[in-house]
């Protein structure tokens, strides 16, 4: 039985728990780290630039690392859709490469190495698929022609649940994933940054960011303090003025 045959198998096997069209992302990740010699898989996509949307994650170490890589605003996978090209990163070149980033990995998770890869087809430029170890697992053991056919096989599910199921017909229901709409909370603190201190969204997204590191909180966790009104938008236009 070859590796992407076992995906299948997998992703059917997933959907028993996780039924539901938005849960889609969710299974195919959970397929990824169980048929792949990894520990854990997320898959996300980018809608502009910096616009980093979780889609769905293996477990909880993986999904922390996701938010970790899009509150330092670096990483393996950031680097994997500007480069266009697979990044296969260990402990070592985390830390020399992303070393904000890798702050906070080593802090609140046990993941040490990192394969991300973007995705093909309608998915090019804007999906990735990011494949996780933990010691003494490591990146060595992952063939990366395995990682791309499945990374194929996930843009192919894709396509498929996106024709079959879309919503409003514009967009497929996976784009609904919990994930991702916990994510556009960090959208609309944006937007609060942009009204009523008069930034642009790429200074509000970096007073966010800065806020985010200097307190040991993740971008999602952050953002909804300030949508909820915990943290005044005046004190992080002031932090950040102090840090620049």
């Amino acid at each position: 039985m070859t590796v992407v045959e076992e995906f299948r198998i997998a992703v059917a096997a997933a959907g028993v728990d996780l039924a539901a069209p938005e849960l889609l992302p969710e299974r195919l990740a959970r397929a990824c780290a169980q048929v792949l010699p990894v520990d854990g898989a997320g898959i996300c996509l980018f809608f502009a630039e910096d616009r980093r949307l979780p889609l769905g994650a293996s477990d909880p170490a993986a999904s922390t690392a996701e938010r970790l890589q899009f509150t330092a605003g670096s990483g393996p996978c950031l680097s994997a859709h500007a480069e266009g090209r697979p990044q296969v990163a260990d402990e070592v070149t985390i830390r020399s490469r992303w070393p904000a980033f890798y702050d906070g990995l080593v802090t609140r998770t046990p993941i040490r190495g990192i394969i991300s890869l973007p995705l093909g087809d309608e998915l090019r430029d804007i999906g990735a698929l990011d494949l996780y170890t933990v010691p003494p697992n490591d990146v060595t053991a992952l063939s990366l022609a395995d990682a791309l056919d499945i990374s194929a096989e996930v843009t192919s599910t894709f396509r498929a649940h996106g024709q079959a199921t879309r919503r409003h017909s514009d967009t497929p229901v996976w784009l609904d994933a919990p994930s991702a709409e916990r994510r556009s909370i960090v959208w609309q603190a944006m937007g609060f940054l942009n009204s009523r201190l008069d930034v642009s969204s790429s200074d509000a997204l970096a007073i966010l960011r800065a806020h985010a590191y200097g307190s040991g909180e993740d971008l999602d966790q952050l953002a909804r303090r300030v949508v909820d009104g915990e943290i005044p938008l005046e004190r992080l236009a002031l932090d950040h003025d102090s840090a620049s």
